[in-house]
């Protein structure tokens, strides 16, 4: 690929003791990566280097130079992140320091300095850092893990301190607690200190780059993450909502498209009327505050709260919450029947099958499908079904399903929430049903979700309609 910006790493150790770099294999692997950079780490605190690798102090030191030395010949530059520095400048300073002066002689272009365990605290991290770059002419690095919840505090701290490199990952993901996440420093850094990070037209991608590596690596995305996480910009209390209105500066410390993020503004009873009814005003344009309606409204929000209900990140089932008390709602389909059958074999590759029929304009459709379980089945089966009606079902599909036990207490007979995410490849919504039944609050989810596409497939259509008329 031809990055413009990015530069590609291959990353490896230092030669095993007592053998020549030429011999070590994992230094030949490195070479053969054919990368301009390699990125080599060393062990630099005195109790890994006579208790984990079992050398010598000395030792350690010639395999430090010796793999430097053996890469920049090779034309290579060469970064060096120091293992578990900041430890080992705590345990023996000389020695921590020493280890940074034999990749600095080797040619080393830039010195990392790694908090490996994650356990130190910003301002020993700011000292330290200091020490260090007012000591070496050198491009000095910080490498933070957050087993104490501070690797990216630790990180800004170092870049205060002098430092001018950050190693860190996308969302944080790393060993154990997790590495510095970048998606927090570089929005931190860039538009908070006023440091050039990415380009000015990139940080806009940001949230769009965390959800593409969450995705990638088959993980749940924390939604509360700063910056990118969907609750980072999310309002719901009414007196947080009325001056977010008023002005976002009362409770935002950023423009949230800054990022690519949006302003979230959270549907339940403690948001308040002015946020209900914004929603109510989009069935209802002549609703107020004092109307039935609103009343109506806000009562049977009150009472599937009570039942277990919740509409963040399910405004969708909101809104058709909203267009049924008003009546507003349209029929797109009526299920006359289904029926889930779950299989005793579980190794196949369908456990469970369905059967649904619907009606559709008086016409009637029967179909059956099978699923990897009984939910699936059943999204199967009503979208094969309804897609004959409208085929433009093809082009929606769930990205996410989870399920909440509510009252664990009563075990097997627990209530349950099933929140359901959709897309269409442009829009995200999520619906949400509750019950006893696992089946049905899936099912309720599941019709929501369709229902909702049908209802922005329509609206659609009748603007196209008005525009050609």
């Amino acid at each position: 690929m031809n990055l413009k910006n990015a530069r590609l790493a291959a990353f490896g150790s230092t030669r095993r003791a007592g053998i020549r770099p030429e011999d070590d294999l994992n230094l030949q692997a490195l070479c053969k990566a054919d990368t301009s950079v390699v990125t080599i780490f060393g062990k630099s605190w005195d109790f890994h280097v006579t208790d984990i690798i079992r050398t010598s102090l000395e030792e350690n030191l010639n395999m430090i130079r010796d793999t430097i030395a053996f890469l920049k010949e090779k034309g290579k530059e060469v970064i060096f992140d120091a293992e578990h520095f900041f430890d080992g400048f705590m345990a023996n300073r000389d020695y921590a320091l020493e280890c940074l002066r034999a990749a600095a002689d080797a040619g080393a272009s830039c010195l990392i300095l790694c908090d490996t365990n994650g356990g130190m605290f910003p301002s020993d991290i700011y000292r330290i850092v200091k020490e260090v770059v007012e000591m070496f002419p050198f491009l000095i690095g910080i490498h933070c893990h957050n087993d104490g919840g501070m690797a990216v505090a630790n990180s800004i701290m170092a870049i205060e301190a002098g430092a001018c490199h950050v190693q860190g990952t996308i969302n944080g993901i790393g060993e154990r607690s997790g590495n510095a996440n970048l998606c927090t420093i570089i929005p931190n850094l860039q538009l908070k200190k006023g440091y050039s990070c990415v380009p000015k037209e990139q940080m806009e991608n940001l949230f769009v780059v965390s959800r593409t590596i969450s995705e990638l690596a088959n993980l749940v995305p924390n939604e509360r993450d700063p910056y990118v996480g969907r609750s980072a910009f999310a309002h719901k209390g009414g007196m947080h909502i009325d001056a977010i209105r008023k002005n976002p500066l009362s409770f935002e410390h950023i423009d949230p498209s800054l990022v690519g993020n949006e302003r979230r503004i959270l549907m339940s009873e403690v948001s308040g009327r002015s946020t209900i009814l914004k929603r109510i005003q989009e069935v209802l344009p002549w609703a107020d505050k004092n109307s039935p309606e609103t009343q109506l409204i806000m009562d049977e929000m009150k009472r599937l709260e009570h039942e277990g209900y919740q509409f963040e990140g399910a405004e969708t089932s909101f809104e058709l919450l909203v267009r049924r008390v008003l009546k507003k709602d349209i029929k797109f389909f009526n299920v006359k029947d289904f029926r889930v059958l779950c299989e005793e074999h579980w190794q196949d590759d369908y456990s469970a099958s369905a059967i649904i029929k619907v009606e559709v304009d008086g016409v009637e459709e029967i179909s059956a499908a099978e699923g990897d379980g009984p939910v699936n089945a059943l999204d199967k089966a009503l979208r094969k079904a309804l897609q004959i009606f409208y085929p433009q079902l093809d082009k929606m599909r769930l990205t996410d399903y989870k399920v909440r036990v509510l009252d664990t207490d009563k075990a097997t007979a627990a209530k349950v929430r099933v929140h359901i995410e959709s897309t269409d490849g442009q829009k995200v919504w999520g619906t949400v049903g509750v019950s006893t039944n696992i089946i049905e609050a899936s099912w309720d989810a599941l019709v929501d979700s369709i229902e909702y596409f049908l209802y922005q497939h329509h609206e659609k259509s009748e603007m196209k309609l008005e525009k050609t008329v």
